[in-house]
């Protein structure tokens, strides 16, 4: 398998993104180009897009004559987020019951194997492959649309499970659960087992 070569753009949006997501870059954290550009070593024009792109991806904000900054997530967005996820992975779940997720085990595993020193990043990057799995595992485009929708806002509310999740094994043992649940089914036990697991902990 040949391997894609990375441009400076990429790797710099890639340390980027993982600082955002590991919650090394706390929300409010403003990104000045001059200052990315000495830290990293990289020409202004390289920062500004690998800025862009994190902007594009709902990672960072930027405002008229304000540098790119880590939007903050707070506890009320986080309860609308799971207001809104809720009847979506509601409708995963009424599709699904009853059926094994293959990708969705899959991901469980890969998140169960990081090593305890590994990025947040990375945690993020499992969890949402996870619930990603499940939503693609329906078969509606629609649904995966809207789902992608709540994306960015949803790896930034898990910066925060940082501090709720102390041990790997806990995050890794709750998503087992609610993947039990969904495919031992029925559909109403299915459903219960999503709205509790969305049920918000600060």
């Amino acid at each position: 398998m040949k391997l894609r070569p990375v441009s400076t753009v990429e790797a710099l949006a890639d340390a980027l993104r993982t600082r955002v997501l590991s919650g090394d870059l706390a929300p409010g954290t403003s990104l000045p180009e001059q200052e990315i550009s000495d830290t990293y070593g990289v020409a202004r024009p390289t920062v500004r897009e690998a800025l862009a792109a994190l902007v594009h991806e709902g990672l960072l904000r930027r405002e008229r004559n304000r540098s790119a900054y880590v939007p903050e997530i707070t506890t009320s967005d986080l309860v609308d987020l799971m207001y809104v996820r809720g009847p979506l992975e509601e409708l995963m779940a009424e599709a699904l019951y009853g059926h094994r997720v293959p990708d969705a085990e899959a991901a469980l595993t890969r998140l169960e194997a990081l090593p305890p020193d590994e990025p947040w990043a990375e945690v993020v990057a499992e969890h949402m492959a996870f619930h990603q799995a499940l939503i693609v595992a329906v078969g509606s485009p629609r649904l995966e649309r809207l789902y992608a929708a709540l994306a960015a806002e949803t790896r930034l509310g898990l910066v925060r499970l940082r501090a709720v999740y102390r041990e790997r094994a806990e995050l890794v043992a709750e998503h087992r659960d609610l993947l039990a649940a969904i495919e031992r089914g029925p559909a109403e036990a299915a459903r219960r087992a999503v709205r509790e697991h969305l049920e918000w902990r600060s």
